[in-house]
């Protein structure tokens, strides 16, 4: 039975973190999309552009949604075919009131070790950005632990910033080397799979103040949804997981990473309607 109005005021509330509403997975949907949310406590979500060119499409989703923000950046399986971004370019996409993080960027060496250079060197400019406008960078890390835990040490030397580490499934000593900067870590689906018990236990080790959720939808579904396409309402499985790794109730555990979440992404808890 759906939902009444009134009930989702009293519904644990989540933020879905981290996902692709522009990606051709949704189009057309949504509307129906957030519903789905809403009816699963899932009240707000960050849609990621990850080519700058594409940013206007993610913007105007933003724009004609309210509980969606975005956050904008070259992803680093991209930045070998891309134009380089500036750190002026992000600077100047962060003024508007809807854009909350610089992202996603980092270093994926698992597809495109071969471009790991300007990956590099695209990393470094979006922290720049990421230091100057005071909005979170969004990290995507895949088989690049070492130099990703040493771009982001020498970096935070340099000038301290903010920083989540999206879909967190890198080591234990990436996990330690970004609490100890003061990041965070994001919990997505698959911490909800059956052979992710090294994850449960590498998140079950983190302070609990430094953890969101999110989806990466379309990818990466939760369980019991694994195979199928993901979506922001599917968040609220990966919390349930998150609960169960803190041994919290949900209720406790979602007002926790909602505190997260506010903190991190202070510009998104300011934004009214």
């Amino acid at each position: 039975m759906k939902p009444r109005a009134s009930e989702y005021l009293t519904m644990p509330h989540i933020t879905d973190s981290h996902c692709h509403l522009d990606f051709p997975d949704f189009e057309g949907e949504i509307p129906a999309l957030l519903e789905r949310a809403a009816q699963a406590g899932v009240h707000r979500m960050v849609t990621i552009c990850t080519k700058l060119k594409n940013e206007p499409t993610v913007r105007a989703i933003a724009e004609a949604h309210a509980p969606v923000f975005f956050a904008a950046a070259t992803h680093p399986m991209s930045a070998a075919d891309e134009p380089l971004a500036s750190v002026e370019q992000l600077v100047e996409i962060a003024k508007h009131p809807k854009m909350v993080g610089i992202g996603e960027t980092g270093l994926d060496y698992h597809y495109t070790a071969e471009s790991k250079a300007i990956q590099q060197e695209s990393l470094r400019i979006h922290i720049e950005a990421a230091r100057q406008t005071g909005l979170p960078l969004i990290i995507h890390a895949r088989a690049a632990d070492g130099d990703m835990a040493q771009i982001l040490t020498e970096e935070h030397a340099k000038g301290a910033y903010d920083c989540v580490l999206h879909c967190f499934s890198s080591g234990r000593e990436l996990a330690k080397a970004a609490l100890d900067l003061g990041f965070y870590l994001s919990m997505s689906g698959i911490a909800t799979f059956k052979k992710s018990q090294e994850i449960r236990d590498i998140f079950a080790s983190a302070p609990v103040d430094r953890i969101l959720v999110e989806t990466d939808s379309p990818y990466l579904a939760p369980m019991p949804h694994r195979g199928k396409r993901n979506e922001p309402a599917f968040t609220a499985h990966t919390a349930q997981v998150g609960a169960d790794i803190f041994a919290m109730d949900y209720a406790d555990f979602a007002a926790r990473t909602e505190a997260n979440f506010d903190r991190l992404f202070a510009k998104a808890a300011a934004w009214k309607p």
